[in-house]
């Protein structure tokens, strides 16, 4: 990484760590105070960076392309929301220590696959491991089976389209179609603290922080050259001796384990879960977010992550109708005229104002002449007289 690159990172994430909770504490009447509600938009948007991340290690390194990923945010989100359920107790409306929504379809005992939630430690180690393993467990008959391309694709938006399905269904004791809301407290400290919101967008800057460096370790590391080279040419991998199964199948998981992860921190900032975030279209949404801000560089994922998220935000409030076909125009104009992002534009407008600052609009006539002296001159054959 260059190091004008390096430092523009740190500053970034300085800013973001120390910055913006920092103008969150200035009093009220203060200009330059970031008010509450825009640091847990912020905190939502970062949160979708840490997936973002690992949809670029997946797709934009390894060239495998995953429309399910809803799937493994969700699955993360649900593991944080049933502990978060689990600690209102007797707060609730009923008053009774079942979640409401069990209380209201008559269920009269906590379900077995809900008591170990109890525990905050099984809960953090579920939100990165129950991800995982769902993600090695379909990999590994998908990419053993050397589905790939297109087909894997399809089949990756069919288990997303299952699983919606799935936890929209009452009996699954995961609150159906209007999922898990109503949270008071995480870890014993309450959610309408400021002081709590603060404290998770900083948890969420420092796992932000955390993916990046992994997913860089990973990309620069030789398993990282050989993910380049899969999706490059899989073939020549596979007779190189190498196993294009084995290295996606690791760099598959990785990916469903940080979206785990972004789904915990997403859940407490926003208050709610719901099985609309598992389905088809989020996991394409997911896609676009890594389209646009440039596949196969981890800054472009999170700047689309983070770009999109913040221009929905703006667009669903004054133009709700209107969010889908520009979506839908934002990926059609990345593919025609910006195939590699916004991060490929920017490192080509860099480059040429680079370029222009070296040498200048109007060469000096010194460094004219020396150009022209190293342009190649064509040889000159002359024939001999007789």
């Amino acid at each position: 990484m260059p190091r004008r690159e390096g430092w523009g990172l740190v500053a970034v994430g300085a800013l973001l760590l120390v910055g913006l909770p920092a103008l969150n504490l200035l009093p009220a009447e203060s200009p330059f105070r970031v008010a509450d509600f825009t640091l847990n938009l912020f905190g939502k948007f970062l949160a979708y960076a840490i997936l973002a991340l690992g949809i670029d290690l997946i797709w934009g390194y390894a060239g495998v392309l995953s429309l399910g990923h809803g799937v493994f945010f969700g699955l993360g989100a649900y593991a944080m929301g049933m502990h978060l359920m689990l600690e209102i107790g007797t707060q609730g409306v009923y008053r009774n220590a079942l979640p409401d929504f069990m209380v209201w379809n008559r269920v009269t005992e906590l379900p077995l696959f809900w008591r170990p939630f109890h525990s905050a430690a099984f809960t953090l180690l579920a939100v990165v491991a129950v991800p995982a393993v769902v993600a090695f467990a379909f990999g590994y008959l998908t990419f053993r089976s050397r589905i790939r391309g297109v087909y894997f694709s399809i089949i990756t938006q069919a288990l997303a389209l299952s699983a919606w399905l799935m936890f929209n269904r009452n009996s699954l004791n995961l609150g159906g179609t209007n999922g898990l809301s109503g949270f008071k407290t995480i870890f014993g400290f309450s959610l309408g603290d400021p002081g709590t919101q603060r404290g998770l967008y900083v948890a969420t800057v420092v796992c932000l922080g955390g993916a990046y460096l992994l997913c860089r370790w990973i990309t620069r590391s030789p398993a990282g050259k050989v993910l380049v080279a899969i999706r490059d040419s899989e073939t020549r991998v596979l007779f190189s001796g190498y196993s294009p199964a084995a290295f996606k199948l690791f760099v598959f998981v990785v990916s469903a384990a940080l979206a785990g992860v972004a789904g915990a921190l997403y859940v407490p900032q926003v208050g709610i879960i719901t099985p609309a975030k598992i389905g088809v279209l989020p996991s394409i949404e997911m896609i676009i977010w890594v389209a646009v801000g440039g596949r196969g560089t981890l800054g472009g994922a999170v700047l689309g992550a983070f770009g999109v998220s913040w221009l929905q935000s703006v667009l669903t409030t004054s133009y709700p109708d209107l969010w889908l076909f520009v979506l839908g125009g934002l990926f059609v104009g990345v593919v025609l005229f910006f195939p590699d992002g916004l991060a490929g534009a920017l490192r080509r407008l860099a480059g040429r104002l680079g370029g222009v600052r070296r040498h200048g609009l109007h060469p000096h006539p010194d460094e004219r002449r020396r150009r022209e002296e190293a342009k190649p001159r064509p040889e000159v054959f002359h024939s001999k007289a007789r």
